[in-house]
């Protein structure tokens, strides 16, 4: 799909490829002093598996910060974008640090199938991201994370995103690709001889890798300067060493994972604190 999408865009915007990068709609704030500040509060909700391989979902909701000049462009961001702040921002390129949260396993999230399992805790993944913009309605996303507190391996996440705004909407679509290495597989998708002797009913294992294919897409409306709205949904499917694994392919894991979210931005100004 997102293949498709990228020949139409192709073939009707090529004219527009040095303005780079595309800007997703959003407040602008063009009419007031550029010494002031644009401050936008998200408030995210979101449907996701309840750990990393898990069939149940949760929800879970969390805010999130945005400070820019007053009168610069609104950057494009996905959904599921680390937490970032750009130390670099040219005009077709961004590198700065980022950051993410991975859901832990616990007990007492399915008391009957995972009996005997050791917990794994969540985790923060620091790291650094780099986007690159090759023509102005595509950009290209690259993030290396590693993990502290639950897990302490290396992960990363490759994408791509074609964006098109219709007015007051704007599209986005695009292919994921992640990976983790097998300290990471290890936390989340093995079990130790011990382990399955306890539970009973899984077998042991031992991944050597994580990978998951899959894409994200995404529907923005912005109603004025201040507000905006943002739907979406996305799909990983685990493949590889860990997709093997006894917590996926059991009745109570899967390979096949949904995230579905909304997230209303706000924007207001303020003036410069320095």
């Amino acid at each position: 799909m997102a293949a498709a999408l990228v020949a139409g865009l192709a073939s009707g915007q090529a004219a527009q490829a040095a303005d780079m990068p595309v800007i997703q709609p959003g407040p602008t704030f063009t009419q007031v002093d550029p010494s002031l500040w644009v401050v936008t509060l998200t408030a995210n909700v979101q449907a996701t598996p309840s750990y990393p391989g898990s069939e149940t979902y949760t929800a879970i909701g969390y805010p999130s910060l945005a400070i820019r000049r007053a009168g610069t462009p609104v950057r494009f961001t996905a959904p599921d974008d680390g937490v970032s702040l750009s130390l670099f921002d040219g005009p077709n390129f961004q590198f700065g640090p980022t950051a993410r949260y991975v859901s832990g396993r616990y007990y007492g999230d399915d008391r009957r199938h995972l009996f005997g399992l050791r917990d794994a805790r969540f985790a923060i993944e620091p790291g650094l991201f780099l986007e690159y913009y090759p023509v102005a309605w595509l950009r290209t996303r690259v993030e290396l994370r590693h993990g502290v507190y639950g897990h302490h391996g290396f992960v990363g996440t490759v994408g791509a995103d074609v964006i098109q705004p219709f007015g007051r909407w704007q599209v986005s679509l695009g292919p994921r690709f992640n990976f983790g290495d097998e300290s990471y597989a290890r936390k989340y998708f093995g079990v130790s001889p011990i382990e399955a002797a306890v539970n009973g009913r899984l077998t042991a294992y031992r991944p050597d890798s994580f990978t998951t294919v899959g894409a994200l897409g995404a529907l923005t409306y912005v109603f004025d300067e201040r507000w905006a709205a943002t739907g979406y949904v996305g799909y990983n499917r685990i493949v590889g060493s860990s997709a093997g694994s006894p917590l996926v392919q059991r009745d109570f894991g899967s390979p096949n994972q949904y995230t579905f979210g909304m997230k209303v931005n706000y924007s207001f100004t303020m003036p410069a604190l320095f």
